[in-house]
C-alpha cells in the first residue's frame, strides 16, 4: 500500500519562502511521478507541480513558475516543492500525490495515491 506524508506548511509572510516535502512509502519501482496540488475551500483543486522520476521531467503551473521548485530523493522517496517569493493567492491546502510505476516524461492525468495535506497560508 502508497501511502504519502506531507509535511512543511505553515504561515508566512508574503515574499517568504516555505519548503513542502512528501514522503512516500510503498512504492516498488524507481520510476514513479509525484505531483503537487493545491485546493482553496469552494474553488476546484490546481494542479501546481509534477516531477516524473524516469528523467527528471517537471511541469509547473504558469501561476508559480519562476517561483516554485520541484525536486526528488530517490534514495528515500521524497519530493519536496520548494517555494520563494509566496504571494497570499498561493494560500490553500497543499497535497502530494502519488502514482508508481511511471515511466512516462509528461504528468499523469490521475494519481493513485493521495497524502493528507498540508496548510500554507501566507499573509500580505
Amino acid at each position: 500500500e502508497v501511502q504519502l506524508v506531507e509535511s512543511g506548511g505553515g504561515l508566512v509572510q508574503s515574499g517568504g519562502s516555505l519548503r513542502l516535502s512528501c514522503v512516500a512509502s510503498g512504492f516498488t519501482f524507481d520510476d514513479y511521478a509525484i505531483g503537487w496540488f493545491r485546493q482553496v475551500p469552494g474553488k476546484e483543486r490546481e494542479r501546481v507541480s509534477c516531477i516524473c522520476t524516469s528523467d527528471g521531467s517537471t511541469y509547473y503551473a504558469d501561476s508559480v513558475k519562476g517561483r516554485f521548485t520541484i525536486s526528488s530523493d530517490n534514495t528515500n522517496d521524497t519530493a519536496y516543492l520548494q517555494m520563494n517569493s509566496l504571494k497570499p493567492e498561493d494560500t490553500a491546502v497543499y497535497y502530494c500525490a502519488g502514482l508508481s510505476p511511471w515511466f512516462g516524461t509528461t504528468c499523469p492525468r490521475e494519481f493513485g495515491s493521495w497524502g493528507q495535506g498540508t496548510q500554507v497560508t501566507v499573509s500580505s
